[in-house]
């Protein structure tokens, strides 16, 4: 069977949806950062096994394929592979509309993945508190969470969540703004979660995962993320380019050089004006 004959099959059993995503490939590839264009194909694939895999997910998509498009280009403009850890797609029953339809809801790795995209960390730390494990962190007198596990017990015997907590070390070494949660903060998070309480709901089919996300999340607005940060060492480069330039030879007539044999008279001033050079500015 050639490759045309396959792809045709595979449009075919997608019923849709998954026929439109392979017609889109281009739109997919323009919003996509460049580094994930050469696996655009491998991305498509898996967006389309992800719907024969579900029916329901496929049901919901067909009942909206704009909004299915919409949440596709999203996780594509991040660079995110949907239907992973990454980048949820989820079902979620639209009152108005009176149906089912599909939205993306970023997950803790996808987080993670665009501070480590930025350049600016060499390392992030995600991590849940269960009930048996020690936990400390004082703010203003600790750099670091310090946080204590068993691990000879099962995730059962270590008990039930309590904390998700994250931070970030920076390149130069230094500790970002530790985000610490408790079991209330996370409830606030989940009741502004459209559909958090459906059994299809990430809440309640990976309840540690969306704990995880909600801190990295929080994290998220303390560390660089890939689009700011780059412009802003973008602009740094090319202020520092721009100061190493030298200075423009002159364009008038050379000035004439002193005849010594001229007579003049030495009590004469000389009329003279002091320039500081001196330009640069103090960072913080």
């Amino acid at each position: 069977m050639s490759g045309q004959t396959i792809g045709n099959a595979v449009a075919v059993r997608d019923n849709g949806p998954g026929a439109l995503v392979a017609a889109h490939r281009a739109d997919i590839e323009l919003v996509m950062p460049s580094h994930m264009q050469k696996r655009v194909g491998a991305w498509i694939r898996t967006t389309q096994g992800l719907l024969r895999r579900d029916e329901k997910l496929l049901k919901a998509a067909q009942n909206d394929v704009g909004q299915f498009m919409s949440v596709l280009l999203d996780a594509a403009r991040l660079g995110l592979e949907p239907g992973t850890e990454q980048y949820y797609l989820v079902r979620r029953y639209n009152r108005k509309k009176g149906y089912d339809e599909v939205t993306g809801v970023r997950g803790y790795q996808g987080e993670i993945e665009l501070m480590y995209r930025a350049g600016a960390v060499s390392s992030v730390i995600v991590e849940v508190v269960r009930q048996r494990d020690g936990f400390k962190y004082r703010p203003g007198r600790d750099e670091r969470p310090e946080h204590d596990i068993d691990w000879d017990l099962s995730l059962e015997a270590r008990g039930d969540l309590r904390i998700a907590y994250a931070y970030a070390v920076m390149k130069d070494g230094a500790t970002s703004k530790v985000v610490v949660l408790n079991r209330g903060h996370i409830a606030k998070a989940r009741a502004k979660s459209d559909g958090a309480d459906q059994s299809w709901s990430p809440w309640n089919t990976d309840e540690e995962a969306m704990w995880l996300k909600t801190a990295a999340h929080r994290l998220a607005k303390w560390v660089p993320t890939s689009a700011e940060y780059i412009r802003e060492q973008l602009r740094a480069k090319a202020d520092v380019d721009a100061e190493r330039q030298p200075a423009p030879l002159p364009t008038g007539p050379l000035p004439q050089p002193f005849d010594s044999s001229e007579p003049h008279d030495e009590d004469d001033a000389i009329d003279a004006e002091f320039v500081d050079d001196e330009t640069g500015e103090a960072r913080s």
